[in-house]
């Protein structure tokens, strides 16, 4: 009887395109491990003017616009999800926050339990709430029931600039630093953890119904 594999959704907020580079190496990660992956963004919700006034916010907005938006079905049909925010004042971005307030009704059924969860994010400066914005969106996972797996520091992939509550990309402060090898293979390394997790709770849990 051939293993299982995991559902991964991967769904993410990105102003500029950091976080979307970050969220296509996770997929390709768990994509490594065998997984099925969803690529999702959540909606844009800051107004028009204001993202009319970036160039890059616009060029991204308009390049990543075949991105399927995520909705519930994503997240049912997953084993795993991965959330993936840019920092705002140390915590999750306002767009992504609108999506996971939507969940009350998945949540109060239970059907948001018991799937892996993990997430990552990007900050201006290299102290600038990486690790608080992790916690902060943990907190929902642990509301959900769901079971936390950060790359921690296996195989050492992110050690350096990394940290063990999930990948985390410096942009500097005009955001000219792209996401490069070290950034890329931390991503793709978490990727592949949270799969290989997801496909071996989800095999777990079969032989345990049987």
């Amino acid at each position: 009887m051939p293993e299982p594999t995991a559902n991964v959704a991967v769904v993410y907020y990105s102003a500029t395109g950091t976080i979307f580079t970050l969220a296509n190496a996770i997929r390709a990660g768990a994509a490594d491990a065998g997984a099925e992956v969803r690529l999702r963004r959540v909606m844009e919700t800051a107004p028009a003017q204001a993202v009319a006034r970036n160039s890059v916010w616009a060029d991204h907005i308009s390049a990543t616009g075949h991105i399927p938006v995520a909705t519930h079905e994503d997240l049912l049909w997953a084993d795993a999800i991965v959330f993936g925010t840019p920092s705002r004042f140390g915590n999750v971005a306002a767009q992504l926050k609108a999506f996971m307030d939507t969940l009350s009704g998945l949540w109060h059924q239970d059907l948001l339990a018991d799937k892996v969860y993990s997430g990552f994010t990007s900050t201006a400066s290299r102290h600038g709430g990486q690790e608080s914005t992790l916690l902060a969106l943990y907190n929902s996972a642990y509301h959900f029931g769901g079971i936390i797996v950060p790359p921690g520091y296996k195989n050492h992939v992110i050690d350096g600039p990394g940290n063990p509550y999930g990948t985390g990309h410096v942009t500097g402060e005009d955001g000219s630093i792209a996401v490069g090898e070290e950034s890329w293979t931390a991503a793709r390394a978490q990727g592949r953890r949270v799969a290989e997790t997801a496909a071996a709770l989800k095999a777990g849990f079969a032989a345990k119904a049987e």
